[in-house]
This record gives C-alpha cells, structure tokens and sequence, in this order.
C-alpha cells in the first residue's frame, strides 16, 4: 500500500495529466481572450458556484467529518479530459470545454490548497491535521501543471507523433483513473458500505444540481445553447482521479486511501448515472 501511495498514485496521475496536456495547445489558452465572458461564467461556475454547491449538499444530508473534507476536495477538482469528451458527444462547445479544463486544471494550484484548508478547519476544527498551503501548492504544481506543461512542450516539438498516439494515451489513462477508484474504494470498502446510504445520494444531487445551475445560468446571462451545454458539463464532471490522489497524498498521510477519498471515487462512479442522460437530452438540443 505505502507503494502504491507514494508512488503508484502519483505517477498515474501524473499520466492522466500529461494525456489531458497533449491533447492542448497554446491556442487553447489564448482562446480565453477571445471568448471572455462565456470563459468567465464557466470559470466562476467551477472555482466559486462547485465548492458553494458542495458546502450545502454536505449539510443537507448531514455529512460530516472526513467524509465532509473529502466532499469539498472533489468540489475543489477541475475537469478532466473526460469533460472534453462528453462535451464533444453532448454537441457542445468543445473549444470552450477545453479551454476551461486547460486554465482551470493550471490555476488548481491556487484554488485547492485554499478550498481543503477552508475544509479542514469548516469540518474537522481542532482535530483537523495540519496543512502546509505553500507546500500543498507545490505538490498541486508537481501533480497537474508540470505534467500539462511537458506535454504541451512535447507536441510542439513533435505535433504528428503526439497526434498518433493521443488515443493510446487517452485509453491507458482511462484505465488508470478505473484502477484508481477502485483501489481507493477496496482499501475502504467498510466505511463505504457503510456511508453508501448518504454518499450515494449525496453525490447524484451534487450532480443534478451542478449539471442544471451550469445550465441555466448562463441561458439566462443571453449564452448560445452549446456554451450553456458545456458549462454544465464542465460544472457537473469532477477530476476523482485528483481528488483521490489529493485525499491519498497530500491528506491522508499513513493513512493512505483513507475516508477522505471516498466521495471522489463514488462521485466518479455515479455522476455517469445523471450525465447518460444529460447527453441524450443535450444532443437534441440543436
């Protein structure tokens, strides 16, 4: 297990992340300046609306402790390539998707360590563990940004070769976030049939709720139908693979996979079960 945590984990993640940077460039960033405020209402859906959201379905159904922390690190996650992919099936605003994951994922480095410290403190008061935020900084740069960063420097130096083998990349790290959240849902697998009751729920009414307010919202601020579509995708779809490697690693200390990383790997299971037929509905939405 101390492997597995130290360097299994992060290393798959650190994968995924380089899968989710070369299917970036430069353009994806600088698009933002483009389309501003469609990036904004997406930006402030997931670094501001995702972590509100999460903090009162936490409370509603009486979640508390490390589970409530764990709640709010998966709040704290950007997307992942699999908001890319949905948006692309849902006929959304692909551009949009991916600009947001790319700036996003980039300025996690900030919003998470201020959102768990927020968490801690909220959820777990004096027996909260300590967090250093410069460091859980750092290691948020070690996990996401270097490995973006390097991939989007490989597929400038060779853009054909990095093309060819995006969809390789993209199954193995789609194998590697499965393994992931089964681990972490094996190493607790008491504590998770015995939090089901409230975790289950729990985690489908975060989805509703993110999906439909990252839906409407924008409608109502005058955004084209595939730019609401992909906010609320962008809004509803989580990286669990960061939250679980964040609960693991930064968190969880001796403890490894511990509860913290429970409502990431359920949240990534069930949040399928509202999005199937969100994608369904979305594609007739022309």
């Amino acid at each position: 297990m101390d492997i597995l945590i130290s360097v299994v984990l992060p290393l798959g993640l650190a994968f995924i992340m380089f899968s989710l940077g070369v299917g970036l460039t430069g353009a994806d960033f600088l698009r933002v300046g483009q389309r501003p405020v469609a990036f904004l209402i997406g930006a402030m859906h997931q670094i501001i609306l995702l972590p509100i959201a999460a903090y009162f379905v936490v409370r509603a159904f009486g979640i508390s402790g490390e589970l409530a922390v764990g709640f709010m690190i998966l709040a704290a996650c950007p997307g992942g390539v699999t908001s890319n992919i949905i948006s692309r099936l849902a006929k959304g605003d692909v551009a949009l998707s991916v600009s947001l994951t790319a700036v996003i994922s980039l300025a996690s480095v900030v919003t998470v360590p201020i959102i768990i410290s927020f968490a801690l403190m909220t959820f777990l008061g004096a027996d909260a563990p300590d967090l250093d935020i410069a460091s859980t900084a750092f290691t948020m740069f070690l996990l996401t940004v270097v490995p973006i960063l390097l991939a989007l420097g490989v597929r400038r130096l060779a853009p054909d070769a990095m093309t060819r083998i995006e969809p390789t990349l993209t199954r193995i790290a789609t194998v590697l976030f499965i393994i992931i959240i089964f681990a972490a849902l094996a190493s607790n697998w008491d504590a998770f049939v015995a939090n089901l009751p409230a975790l289950g729920p729990a985690s489908l009414v975060l989805v509703v709720v993110l999906t439909t307010i990252g839906f409407f919202v924008p409608r109502l601020l005058g955004r084209s139908l595939n730019e609401c579509k992909t906010v609320s995708i962008e809004t509803g779809i989580q990286n669990g693979t960061l939250g679980i490697a964040i609960a693991a690693i930064i968190i969880g200390g001796a403890e490894g996979f511990g509860p913290y990383s429970l409502p990431s790997a359920v949240y990534s299971i069930l949040m399928y079960v509202i999005l199937i037929p969100v994608i369904s509905i979305y594609r007739r939405l022309d």
